[in-house]
């Protein structure tokens, strides 16, 4: 139950507009607030740098209220992890319950949920729920990182359902325990579910903050008016639409297990201030790992259409209410238990994206850009470090180029669309990993050209230090980013393993046994093109 049903309309206080838009910065520095703790606490390389981690505020419906400026896959898909922990129908206060399990609400097994409850004196149901999750390095399976070439989700590491890490806030160590006997690096691993429980405690404390200094009327009453407004405000993005039904399709370029050419078709029909986005015919289920659920492919709807609107539309639940979402379960789009799904949360949401902007590119040609990079392209190398004697895992996404649109150019070596990650700094992945970066550097030539240019993508170059097991999962390598409007292509990407002075071409997804002195050369896809060049002019639109 909500805080606005046990208070009447007549009994709710109505929130002046100033005081609600003072509210909705409250609630989303909360949750800012939040990512900082998580980042500033973690063990992992991964969270404290590439701050692969989101952190929302949900009311006790589990109706997000506000969430961080973090990872776009991650934020989509949350309210529906929330809303497996509500189901358990026993929360108490003290308990924070954790879940991965891709089918409750998760992305894919690394991605770690840890949900807390909030009461007030007197409550019997929480009146807030406060979530993080956070990408974690290892978390068992067949290969270091667990993102490996899976085809059933039982490979892929350890899932949990929803069950309470902490209780009476105090940890469940049997629970620490199992965990931590299931993955390579469990002191990193430990270190990063503290961080991540840190994170809710001081969210907790500043919400109970917010709740004594304008009370519970105005705060509930204030959580109703920020979803309709986020309703409001969308359906008027759609409405700037115009009326239509508008089609497109890509493919995926492999499972890496055996299957090509997959493709995603969407249908998007416009009509008023209302949208259906419509997956169903896409492909069936794949054996390999790129299967999303649909939890998944409800964050890129909602991304994109977050792309078109102003600024200033608040990111919460009622933002989605003029959308409705189609897929057909057994589909790409939409996986079923045991569908292996590890990489369809880092690479088919990308191309889920790629989809929707390319039908929605025919209704609204002057502002949709070319396809971006299309890819995470995610690294994932584990061993023992010879320097330490202890295991390590490493994982990393490598940025590419940005689509060109009407208004210039694409950026290059950029996080695009549902990542939002950093890049692990050189100095500290060197200290912490034995491997060393021989290069790092933007891709010459590899935007697509056009009126305006798409972005170049990123060489990354690494020496491998000690025995390790490689894991490369990553797309674009043979059907190309799309460009707009007369715009080129951007150029696919490419993989090398160099051992002995030989070059051998690598797959975009594959693992493999590296020995100390290869090197492992990365090159990500660049962005499409926007326009045709104007004549007299090069194909990159200069003279």
């Amino acid at each position: 139950m909500s805080w606005s049903s046990s208070t009447t309309d007549r009994e709710r206080p109505r929130v002046d507009p100033i005081l609600l838009e003072v509210l909705k910065h409250g609630f989303t520095m909360l949750a800012e607030e939040m990512g900082v703790v998580l980042m500033r606490s973690a063990c992992s390389a991964n969270i404290k740098e590439r701050r692969d981690f989101s952190t929302a505020v949900f009311d006790g419906a589990g109706r997000m209220v506000a969430q961080a400026a973090h990872i776009p896959v991650h934020l989509g898909s949350m309210p529906l992890a929330v809303d497996a922990v509500l189901a358990r129908g026993d929360l108490a206060r003290g308990d924070m319950v954790l879940v991965n399990d891709p089918f409750c609400g998760g992305t894919h097994l690394p991605d770690m949920t840890l949900v807390r409850p909030v009461f007030l004196p007197g409550d019997t149901r929480p009146r807030f729920l406060l979530a993080n999750r956070a990408h974690h390095a290892d978390v068992g399976g067949m290969a270091p990182g667990s993102l490996p070439l899976s085809n059933e989700i039982y490979q892929e590491g350890l899932r949990v359902p929803p069950v309470k890490l902490l209780r009476d806030d105090r940890i469940d160590r049997d629970l620490l325990a199992l965990i931590c006997a299931n993955v390579r690096t469990p002191e990193e691993r430990e270190g990063d579910l503290f961080a991540q429980v840190a994170a809710n405690r001081v969210g907790e404390k500043r919400l109970l903050e917010l709740v004594e200094t304008h009370g519970v009327p105005v705060i509930a009453h204030a959580c109703d008016a920020l979803m309709e407004h986020g309703a409001r405000m969308m359906g008027s993005v759609i409405a700037g639409i115009p009326d239509g039904v508008y089609r497109f399709e890509d493919v995926m370029d492999d499972d890496g297990v055996g299957a090509r050419a997959i493709p995603i078709r969407c249908t998007v029909e416009i009509q008023g201030s209302r949208a259906v986005v419509d997956f169903r015919e896409t492909a069936a289920e794949v054996r390999g790992s790129i299967n999303a659920v649909r939890a998944i492919t409800l964050s890129a709807v909602l991304y994109v259409f977050r792309l078109l609107a102003p600024e200033s539309l608040p990111a919460n639940a009622g933002c989605l209410r003029p959308i409705q979402v189609l897929t057909r379960p057994g589909t790409l789009t939409d996986a079923r238990l045991p569908s292996a799904v590890a990489a369809g949360n880092v690479e088919t949401s990308q191309r889920i994206v790629d989809v929707l902007l390319g039908a929605l590119a025919q209704a609204l040609p002057n502002r949709i850009p070319a396809a971006s990079c299309g890819t995470m392209t995610n690294l994932a190398i584990g061993g023992r470090d010879p320097r330490t004697g202890v295991p390590f895992a490493y994982y990393e996404t490598i940025a590419g180029g940005a689509g060109a649109g009407p208004e210039g150019d694409g950026a290059s070596g950029l996080q695009t669309h549902m990542t939002n990650t950093r890049n692990t700094p050189v100095e500290a992945l060197e200290q912490a990993f034995p491997l060393r970066v021989r290069e790092y550097s933007l891709r010459s030539d590899s935007g697509g050209r056009g009126r305006h240019r798409g972005g170049e993508g990123i060489v990354k170059r690494f020496e491998i230090l000690a025995p390790a097991r490689v894991t490369l999962v990553a797309e674009r390598q043979d059907h190309p980013p799309y460009g707009l409007e007369g715009g080129e292509p951007g150029a696919c990407g490419t993989h090398v393993l160099v051992r002995d002075g030989s070059r051998t071409r690598l797959p975009a997804k594959c693992t493999l046994e590296a020995q100390p002195g290869d090197v492992l050369v990365v090159e990500t896809p660049g962005g499409g093109g926007w326009g045709r060049a104007l004549e007299g002019r090069g194909g990159d639109g200069t003279v």
